[in-house]
């Protein structure tokens, strides 16, 4: 039988991707910095991301791939490994990487790599699919300290619109392109429900948990020395992240896309739902 590699298994998508192949009766090779504590579903097999390592890649017939690194530096030796004997590799990319343009033209640093890695998989001779998800509705959990501490959250771009989407609908899609037929040479633009602002994404956490929440609007300045400050957030990825956020700010607003029905059959979730799930991160009680 062949075997699905899922990279990242221990991620917010990577889990859902091993474990929605895993229930299907598929052969699933998890990779994690720290197999023993991946803690996945009973008979996924646990490695470290070595694809040099012996039996990394025996019988794997096709890849999930996310890339966690600040640098395309090691997409070369991964995308050759892969190539010598898997047939077809997913990959989700990330950093608003836009399609059409070369990695150097890309806007943004995390953009450069990731169009880096497509294309050194779309130039590999290996079926291929890229999945470009909008913002993780996970990434709400960078709130979820202030949250328990009152009802105000603090940051900038407060008015910033995006189009949050369940990680699930991410490893949903993902499966359906590795598992199914009909997906190889697409790139597929993923997106949940709804258009919100960081400040309406707050509200919706705050009807979750049964409490009223308000955004409280810090500048840029602002918002870099709270950052800094943070002992819990990258000191490395501040200047990138208020970057990216200017250069959203400044482009047209997002709009949903129906990819994620038009290939699972399901319509994406709203973060109401998953704020529902993940009430008790932020202090309420999961419905």
């Amino acid at each position: 039988m062949s075997t699905y590699l899922v990279f990242g298994a221990t991620g917010n998508v990577g889990r859902r991707v091993a474990e929605r192949l895993a229930w299907g009766g598929a052969a699933v090779r998890a990779t994690s910095r720290t197999p023993l504590r991946a803690e996945l579903p009973h008979g996924i097999e646990v490695i470290t991301p070595d694809l040099e390592a012996p039996g990394a890649l025996d019988d794997v017939d096709a890849a999930f791939l996310m890339w966690p690194f600040h640098s395309a530096e090691p997409a070369s030796p991964i995308v050759d490994a892969l190539k010598r004997g898997v047939r077809r590799v997913v990959f989700m990319t990330g950093g608003d990487a836009r399609p059409g343009l070369a990695p150097e033209e890309q806007p943004t640093p995390v953009a450069r790599w990731h169009a880096t890695v497509e294309r050194l998989i779309e130039r590999s001779g290996m079926e291929w699919t890229v999945l470009s998800p909008s913002t993780f509705m996970a990434n709400t959990l960078w709130w979820r300290e202030q949250i328990q501490a009152g009802d105000t959250v603090r940051g900038a771009f407060g008015s910033l619109e995006t189009v949050p989407i369940h990680e699930d609908d991410v490893a949903a899609v993902a499966v359906h392109a590795l598992t199914g037929a009909g997906h190889a040479g697409r790139r597929y633009t993923l997106t949940g429900p709804e258009a919100l602002t960081q400040a309406e994404q707050v509200r919706v956490i705050g009807e979750a948990i049964g409490r009223t929440l308000r955004w409280q609007e810090l500048s840029p300045a602002e918002e870099r020395a709270r950052l800094l400050a943070d002992p819990g957030f990258p000191d490395g990825f501040v200047e990138e992240l208020l970057a990216g956020y200017a250069t959203m700010a400044a482009a047209p607003p997002p709009a949903p896309t129906s990819t994620v029905e038009e290939i699972t059959g399901a319509p994406a979730t709203p973060l109401s739902a998953w704020a529902d799930e993940r009430a008790a991160d932020f202090g309420g009680l999961s419905r």
